[in-house]
């Protein structure tokens, strides 16, 4: 055997934290600003069915689905940050006209766009993990994102203590990598 056990062992004995992070969504700023819950989605590998006789043996597929990106914000009383998701899905189904996608690719100029898209419709995100000393620590990074779902804003004049309201975006993106602050995989 080579190497001491213990030098394999975990050196930083503190737990991840749920409440250190900060997310930022070049495409809308102000809803990152207010974000309160976010997540490192899930995946899901493939399986390849090898047949026998006996009993049909599972391998490793070569395919990996990942989840969603959820997050929720708190809206601002102007609804500036829910509009910006809200006319980022408008402009992408067009309700009313197609001048609407045209309009949207069109409103933001300044936004620097991912490679993938000559038609502003995408963004890049990035969720950074902070220590439970509340310092970076490593980030995730999502390419491509794009909100397909945007909950319901639920006013109700009977509550008895004022819980401000949030709204929860779901994203689609093509992938993502955690790495280190300087850009390395973990």
């Amino acid at each position: 055997m080579t190497g001491n056990p213990i030098d394999k062992q975990i050196q930083n004995r503190n737990f991840l934290s749920p409440v250190g992070f900060k997310f930022s969504l070049n495409r809308a700023p102000k809803v990152a600003f207010f974000g309160n819950s976010a997540n490192i989605p899930g995946m899901t590998l493939g399986v390849a069915v090898q047949t026998n006789y006996l009993k049909d043996i599972d391998t490793p597929g070569d395919k990996i689905a990942f989840d969603d990106l959820v997050l929720r914000f708190l809206v601002d009383e102007n609804l500036e940050n829910y509009m910006e998701i809200h006319n980022w899905i408008r402009g992408l189904g067009y309700p009313e006209s197609l001048r609407e996608i045209y309009n949207f690719q069109n409103s933001n100029p300044e936004f620097e766009q991912p490679n993938k898209s000559q038609m502003n419709l995408y963004s890049d995100g990035t969720l950074q993990v902070l220590t439970s000393k509340e310092n970076p620590n490593f980030k995730v990074k999502f390419s491509d994102l794009w909100p397909y779902a945007l909950s319901t804003l639920q006013f109700d004049a009977t509550e008895d203590d004022i819980q401000y309201l949030t709204a929860e975006v779901t994203f689609k993106y093509t992938i993502y990598n955690i790495t280190d602050l300087s850009g390395n995989p973990l």
